[in-house]
Order: C-alpha cells, then structure tokens, then sequence
C-alpha cells in the first residue's frame, strides 16, 4: 500500500521542530527512521482489517526435502530421534536447547523445523514460523503446535514488523482452526519447551 503525498506531507507537518531539525544533522539516518516508523504503523493498521480465506493450493512433501543437501550438518549435533531427520541446524542456542528438550520428551511424537520454503503471506513480508510439532494423544492433548521460538518474550525486544507477523499468524492459524477443526492446531511464541508446555497443558 503506498501512501499518497498528501499523506506523506501531514505526516511529515506533523512531527515536532526539535525532531525535524534533526534532518539537517543526519539526513539519511532521519529519512531511514522516518520510513521504518511509517512502516510499522501502517502495518499496525493494516493487521486490524487482516483476514486470510482457505484455498485449494497445498505444499507438497518436496517442501521439507529441498535444499536438505546443501546444508552444513558438520555441527548438527548427536542423531535425533523424534525429528523427522536425523539431524537439524539450527539458528541459535535458544533453538538448540529446545531441541535437545523436544527429542528427549516423552510427550513429543514428532516435530520438525519448518523449511524456509514454508510461510504465511503478511502485509508486511512473508513470514516463516520455526517449528511443528506434534504430542501423544493421552498424555497431553492431541495438538499441532506450530511454534515460534524467541530468545527472549519482551515485546519490546520485538521489533514491531516481528510482532505484526506473529499477529498475522495467529489470524492465519485461527482460520484454519475456524473451517477445519476448531482446536486442531495452536500457534504461539515460546522462550522454552517449559513455556510450550504451560501452553499446551492450559489448552487440556
């Protein structure tokens, strides 16, 4: 969505002297933050009038294969048993333990670290959550949980084009809940597989 310049000059009259004087200082750190702060809150807009419609097309299982044979598995790690491969990379310590604690849970049947080629569509980019996973009928209730993992929960730690994706995803799995199987997937952002209990338990 591109704004008018009618649009861009209130928004520009708008801002404080103190702030735009600080235009002569820096110009182009002034124009990339004036951007980025446009960005955002049309984002924050946009997602308030978000909604997703169910479509015929589907992934095919070549989604989670692609590409596996270019990967550097030389730090992957010991051999997994509940990932759907043996091995997996991934981004962060935050991501490595939470492995560690997936593959020795016994609630876990399977998960699996979504490919890139896996993402939701936003007004702002697409979106690629990090994690599906899947638990024990019995144990805890029968649940696709598709996660995103954070390293830390503060909101302000997020940056605000971050937050509105995690937004659009929850409307995107809330659709898919809505016209298929209400309660059939949860989507939500962890720290910790502790906190991806407490959720999954609260929804028992």
């Amino acid at each position: 969505m591109q704004l008018t310049r009618k649009t861009v000059t209130e928004i520009l009259s708008g801002i404080q002297k103190a702030v735009f004087d600080q235009f002569k200082t820096n110009p182009e750190n002034f124009i990339s933050e004036a951007t980025r702060l446009i960005q955002e809150q049309k984002a924050t807009v946009i997602i308030e009038h978000l909604s997703y419609d169910a479509i015929s097309e589907t992934h095919d299982i070549d989604i989670f294969t692609d590409g596996q044979s270019k990967q550097d598995f030389s730090k992957a790690g010991s051999p997994l048993k509940h990932h759907i491969y043996d091995y997996v990379i991934t981004d962060s310590k935050t991501e490595r333990t939470f492995v560690q604690e997936l593959d020795t849970s016994t609630e876990v049947v399977v998960y699996a670290k979504l490919p890139k080629g896996f993402f939701i569509p936003t007004p702002v980019g697409n979106y690629n959550p990090d994690w599906a996973i899947t638990f024990k009928e019995g144990t805890v209730k029968h649940v696709y949980f598709v996660a995103e993992t954070k390293g830390s929960m503060s909101s302000m730690e997020l940056r605000q084009i971050e937050k509105t994706k995690i937004e659009c995803a929850r409307k995107f799995f809330d659709e898919i809940n809505r016209r298929i199987n209400p309660e059939n997937v949860t989507y939500d952002v962890v720290d910790s597989f502790g906190k991806l209990m407490e959720i999954v338990g609260a929804a028992n």
